[in-house]
């Protein structure tokens, strides 16, 4: 059966001699793998292949077929055109390392549209926001993630004002201000920072939040951490290394 519907590119793989692999998250069916044929011919009409970078949002025609492993594309279509997240170099590794984290996350297709429209409205908000919120664009994404994947970070009322004296247990997902008996934690300006990113609501608040690149670098690791402990499994993003390079 053929389907409408609306999806973010995350990675495609050569097959063959001219046609792709692509996985997208899409807006109807969650993560899917799909077989694009022909997607690589020199001069090809519809321009697949330029259309299937990873962070692309597009419109699809799709077949759908829940027994199958590898569905097919019949028709894409831009649905968005970005001014700046495919050619801006801090902006790519930005998209680049939110597209990777969401393909180790979500590791089976099902529909999850809550999630996927908030990845899209992001997507969007990257490719106009200026740098100073762009600097701080993967912070937000990474602790906004687990509040649609079943591991919601706790909330956490400050009492006595004593927020020098705050932990961020990764392995918990919560804030405490009695340190962790284990060592996966942060604390001092880490964890305050984290607590401050969390109550950003969107991401035009993230300027007011100014941060050096080694406290960026510091809190990516640790949030990296945080999903390797939630998830049982290392989570090694080869992207990461890239955006802390290129991030101020």
């Amino acid at each position: 059966m053929i389907h409408k519907t609306t999806g973010i590119v995350i990675k495609t793989v050569k097959y063959g001699e001219t046609s792709l692999i692509a996985t997208i998250f899409t807006e109807l069916f969650g993560m899917q793998t799909y077989m694009i044929n022909g997607a690589r011919k020199q001069h090809a009409k519809n321009a697949k292949y330029i259309m299937l970078q990873p962070g692309a949002i597009l419109d699809l025609e799709v077949y759908h077929n829940e027994l199958k492993n590898i569905q097919r594309i019949k028709e894409c279509n831009w649905k968005i055109i970005y001014d700046e997240v495919m050619t801006d170099v801090v902006k790519n590794s930005i998209a680049i390392y939110m597209v990777e984290l969401l393909h180790k996350l979500l590791r089976q297709p099902g529909p999850n549209m809550d999630l996927y429209y908030f990845c899209e409205d992001a997507f969007i908000h990257l490719d106009k926001c200026n740098k100073k919120i762009a600097a701080n664009f993967a912070l937000f994404f990474s602790l906004q993630l687990p509040t649609f994947l079943g591991f919601k970070i706790q909330d956490f009322q400050l009492q006595n004002n004593s927020i020098e004296m705050l932990y961020f247990d990764l392995k918990e997902g919560s804030f405490t201000n009695d340190k962790p008996l284990h060592r996966n934690f942060i604390e001092g300006e880490l964890s305050i920072l984290t607590f401050e990113l969390l109550k950003v609501m969107h991401p035009d608040e993230l300027d007011q939040i100014k941060l050096n690149k080694e406290i960026r670098r510091n809190l990516l690791n640790a949030y990296q951490l945080f999903y390797s402990l939630h998830l049982d499994e290392s989570i090694q993003l080869r992207s990461l290394k890239i955006l802390q390079e290129v991030l101020e």
